[in-house]
């Protein structure tokens, strides 16, 4: 479709890693749920946002099999493309709440809520090389983010994250709603580098909201 932009959310300094992520930029175009949901099961991503209004920021975020309230990576990536495209905004509406943005030099970032951030679950490993042992996905069922210290004393973390679902996402290389779960548990920044080279920071804000920030490529 004519409309559709792909980017890659939370890349490495070399560009490494990066969550794909199709952005219907004309939403409008693509009307009612049950049409939304079939178009993102087609495309495949881990996540397909839809930007129904640019002036209100208003958004609407679907899986291959779901509808989100909430989702990192899909708001930071829009959130870029927003601003790349000359049109940059300062929240976005999903039907979560009101997501404050911001950008930072080659860094965006969005702000959210850990209870926006339900279903999933954390699980701490001993080291990262346990995480990186993990088959894709472990057994069990639920959406899993494992996680491990690289360097504690850094916030630095090692994570991978396993939706187990039932769709055809196996591994999610980039997870920004995991990530903000995960930092609201431990209340301090985090460094996260998951999946196969990617990397999220994240922070606490004082009113107990928490940012989430990423490079974005197209």
């Amino acid at each position: 479709m004519d409309d559709l932009v792909v980017v890659r959310v939370f890349t490495g300094p070399e560009g490494t890693g990066g969550n794909a992520l199709g952005i219907v930029y004309d939403g409008p175009s693509v009307a009612g749920r049950p049409a939304r949901q079939r178009l993102a099961a087609e495309l495949g991503y881990s996540e397909t946002v839809f930007l129904d209004d640019p002036a209100s920021g208003s958004v609407d975020i679907y899986t291959p099999s779901a509808r989100l309230p909430f989702a990192g990576h899909p708001l930071v990536g829009l959130a870029w493309l927003l601003r790349h495209r000359g049109r940059p905004v300062d929240v976005l509406r999903p039907p979560a709440g009101d997501v404050a943005v911001r950008h930072d030099g080659e860094w965006t970032w969005v702000t959210g809520r850990a209870a926006w951030a339900t279903g999933r679950r954390t699980e701490r490993f001993d080291s990262a090389a346990d995480v990186d042992a993990l088959p894709a996905p472990p057994p069990g069922e639920g959406w899993l983010y494992a996680w491990a210290w690289q360097d504690e004393a850094a916030g630095l973390v090692r994570a991978r994250a396993f939706p187990r679902r039932g769709d055809s996402i196996v591994e999610d290389e980039a997870t920004g709603a995991a990530a903000l779960l995960l930092t609201a548990e431990l209340g301090r920044p985090l460094d996260i580098r998951q999946g196969t080279g990617s990397r999220i920071l994240t922070r606490p804000l004082p009113d107990g909201t928490i940012e989430v920030g990423g490079r974005v490529t197209l």
